[in-house]
Formats: C-alpha cells, sequence, structure tokens
C-alpha cells in the first residue's frame, strides 16, 4: 500500500514508520523541518517536506495515497492555538476529499467527545466533525490517553521541589497510553479493511495520579515522591513562571480541570472499551528513570 504519515519522526511517527517499511509498504512521512529529509529516507520512506497548514501541499502529497494517518500538531505557535488546530484540521480535510484517500486514521483524544472544557483537546472536536462528513472516506478516530511521555514535564519539579503535581487529585482515574502503542494501534488501523465512521480508543493503562508518584518515585529512588494536588491559579502561575505562553498555560490548567471534574476521561472510562496498549506504568517508570 502507499501510505501517508503525518506528525514526521516524532514520538509515534518513528516507530510507525519503521513497522509499515518492515511490512513492506511504500510510505511518505510528512515533516515542515527540512533537516528531517535525511532521517526519513534513512528509515526507507520518502519525505514530503510542507506545512500540514496548506491544502494544497497536502492534496499533492496524499494524490495516489491509499491511506493516511493525520496528526495535527498539538502546539501550532504560542498564539490562538485553538484556532490554528482547526484550521490545520480543515486543510487535512479539504485535501483528504481532493485526493480522494479511501482510508484515514485520525490522532484524535480522550475528551474530543466535548465541545469545551478540555484544554488543547478542544480543537479536535471540530476536527472530528469535519471528518466525519468525509464522503468515501473510512476514518477510524483514535482517541489516545494522556501520553506517558507529558510526565518528563515534571523532572524540573521532581528535581527542583521534591513533588509530582498538578491541578488534579492523587485520586482521579487516568486513561494513560504510550506513544509505541499508539503507533501499533494505527499501523493495525491503516492496514486493515474498514468502512464508514469508528471510534477506537487506545490506552495502555488507567491509573490515579497517586500511583504515578509512586511507581515514578520508586523507578527513581525517591520512594517518598509525593503527588501534590494544586489550584487552578497554582497552577496556571506555575508554568507561566516555567516559561509556557500564558495561552498554553490556561489551555493546560483547563484540561487538568476537565481531568480533575472527570469530564474528560469518562467516555471512556464509562464505556466497556479496552485497555489494550502493552506498556505498562511501571514500564514507563523505568523509561522515564533511565532520561532522569
Amino acid at each position: 500500500m502507499k501510505i501517508i504519515i503525518t506528525g514526521s519522526l516524532g514520538n509515534i511517527g518513528k516507530p510507525l514508520t519503521n513497522q509499515l517499511v518492515a511490512a513492506g509498504h511504500e510510505v511518505t512521512v510528512i515533516s515542515s523541518n527540512a533537516d528531517k529529509k535525511e532521517a526519513i529516507e534513512k528509515a526507507g520512506a520518502q519525505a514530503a517536506i510542507g506545512s500540514v497548514s496548506d491544502a494544497a501541499f497536502l492534496a499533492r502529497t496524499f494524490a495516489g495515497g491509499e491511506a493516511l494517518f493525520a496528526m495535527t500538531p498539538p502546539n501550532l505557535g504560542g498564539s490562538n492555538v485553538i484556532a490554528n488546530t482547526v484550521e490545520a484540521g480543515k486543510a487535512f480535510a479539504k485535501a483528504i476529499q481532493e485526493a480522494a484517500v479511501k482510508r484515514v486514521v485520525m490522532l484524535s483524544s480522550i475528551g474530543a467527545d466535548l465541545p469545551d472544557g478540555t484544554g488543547p483537546i478542544a480543537g479536535l472536536y471540530p476536527i472530528e466533525a469535519l471528518y466525519n462528513k468525509l464522503e468515501n472516506t473510512a476514518v477510524t478516530f483514535l482517541r489516545a490517553g494522556f501520553f506517558f511521555t507529558n510526565l518528563y514535564n515534571d523532572v524540573p519539579m521532581i528535581k527542583g521541589a521534591g513533588i509530582m503535581g498538578a491541578n488534579y487529585p492523587a485520586d482521579a482515574k487516568m486513561p494513560l497510553v504510550h506513544p509505541e502503542d499508539i503507533a501499533a494501534a494505527v499501523a493495525n488501523e491503516l492496514q486493515k479493511e474498514s468502512t464508514g465512521k469508528n471510534i477506537r480508543y487506545i490506552v495502555s493503562d488507567v491509573r490515579t495520579p497517586g500511583e504515578i508518584a509512586k511507581a515514578i518515585g520508586a523507578a527513581i529512588d525517591k520512594t517518598d515522591l509525593p503527588w501534590v494536588e494544586f489550584t487552578d491559579e497554582q497552577s496556571l502561575q506555575g508554568m507561566i513562571q516555567a516559561g509556557l505562553p500564558e495561552e498554553i498555560a490556561r489551555l493546560y490548567t483547563e484540561m487538568g480541570s476537565g481531568l480533575r471534574s472527570g469530564a474528560i476521561g469518562a467516555d471512556f472510562l464509562n464505556g466497556n472499551f479496552p485497555v489494550d496498549g502493552k506498556i505498562k506504568l511501571e514500564d514507563f517508570a523505568k523509561e522515564f528513570a533511565a532520561k532522569f
């Protein structure tokens, strides 16, 4: 098959490219960074360098493609993040239609069933709606859990204050996912026959922040590492002081509030969906310790 991958050679794109190339497919990887061209070609794929907000570029790249992994970048600039994400989604949808791509796997997220109150996830709700309107294209909305790799953002807090924390409590239930499990799910979906529009959740583990702190603490020899719940204001100011643009800090604070209320994880947690990722919290804790 001729398969197009967006997301460059990131945490998902790299293992996904390796799997699809090994399976004998003709793979094109889109990246906005021309410096990635050599690495993409070394991986056995073709490189297409351009912006995912450019519908004409996308349509040219998608032409002749039998399947597409569509991933809109999570932070398109430091301002107007949601609007920029939705605009990229519109460019994708237009290009998919023009190139008549028959099979699309879209990277979505837990909480994408909600129109607002989800922080950076909010851009995915209108994009799912756009893709739902695509005619003659089978789409799987792959709703991923909270990325394990987001926990690397806590390294300065662990080293500086000896804690982990956010504006949600130690006993909140969190669907978690490892990017390699996402890559495996994408590869599976791209290579199978599908019709219509389908939702699939990809979750590796369901744990609480208290359990996260305990597992990571054990892995880095800080067995008393606590999870501390911050207020929304403490969370917001902490991120701004750490250098995040205020708009992004506000979005992440809103996402934390949605995790605290349970709204973001509710559709997955209340449904009969499998936890089918293979990499569990304790596995990730070892990776975390190696980079800590």
